[in-house]
């Protein structure tokens, strides 16, 4: 029977509509289960930070947005990927392999991580100038997991917890390092100043190519009709102001301006509501 009381459903109907964003509900698809048997304990920080959907959505286009200046990984994507028909797909199936790497059973995340190397095998070409790329380039995979691991930590500090302690931080980082080497990221950060470090060396690699501003655009523009477009515009507006002031430049983004307060007092509402409603689950 579906619930009388209406703050029951209306926390039902919050939960359904999240969960119907990351997994193909239609076809079956259903949440990964929160494993005691996973690759990180109950309650760490990685598993705090990837659980808040919000502030994971907001670090997730920053991350994407930034991954596409860098000339390998977006030629990967253009050559690889049908991501202009299936962006929510390939959404999910990003989502997705954070989720099981981080929530599920040790099991099936090392056979995410096996298939994922897998797939990155077959991710060869050449660039524009004929430089051959590789999706199994250490130093490409580097990039993806800093810009990947900063974005998310980052929007959670903004969002949920401003005051975790620092050393909370670095074991983030020491955490999330787990996944990126056994996928042959190379460096790999393993705190705070080892992140900014590599984030700083890795940026000589970016160019500002026209298609990695097609592909922001679509990130940005691509969204669903009535409240869920709403949500998505306001979490891209974050997530753009999140950008370092040279990525915005690059991508020809403008840092939002009169909506820049709104959008992260929506973003907190949003937060703080979902927030409430997994935790009744």
């Amino acid at each position: 029977m579906p619930p009388t009381d209406p703050v029951e459903s209306i926390r039902q109907m919050l939960v359904h509509r999240v969960r119907g964003v990351f997994n193909d509900l239609e076809s079956g698809e259903q949440p990964i289960p929160p494993s005691d048997e996973a690759l990180f304990e109950r309650d760490s920080p990685i598993r705090m930070v990837h659980a808040d959907v919000v502030s994971m959505m907001v670090g997730g286009v920053r991350s994407l947005l930034l991954q596409m200046l860098h000339p390998h990984a977006l030629q990967g994507v253009l050559d690889h990927s049908n991501f202009r028909e299936d962006m929510q797909g390939r959404l999910r199936r990003t989502a997705k392999f954070i989720s099981v790497t981080t929530f599920g059973h040790r099991d099936d995340a090392e056979a995410a991580i096996e298939r994922v190397n897998r797939i990155h095998g077959a991710v060869t070409g050449t660039l524009p100038d004929g430089t051959p790329y590789s999706a199994r380039d250490p130093r490409v995979l580097a990039w993806v997991h800093v810009v990947e691991a900063t974005s998310f930590l980052a929007a959670y500090l903004r969002h949920v917890r401003p005051d975790m302690p620092g050393h909370e931080q670095d074991e983030y980082y020491r955490q999330f390092a787990v996944i990126a080497q056994a996928l042959g990221a190379n460096p790999v950060p393993l705190d705070r100043r080892e992140a900014e470090s590599i984030f700083r060396e890795l940026r000589k690699d970016l160019s500002a190519r026209p298609e990695a501003r097609e592909v922001a655009r679509l990130v940005l523009d691509q969204r669903p009709a009535g409240p869920a477009g709403v949500a998505q515009a306001v979490l891209g507006a974050e997530a753009v102001t999140a950008l370092p002031s040279f990525a915005r430049a690059m991508l020809g983004l403008e840092r939002p301006r009169f909506g820049a307060l709104p959008a992260r007092a929506a973003t907190w509402g949003m937060g703080k509501s979902l927030r409430w409603a997994f935790r009744q689950s």
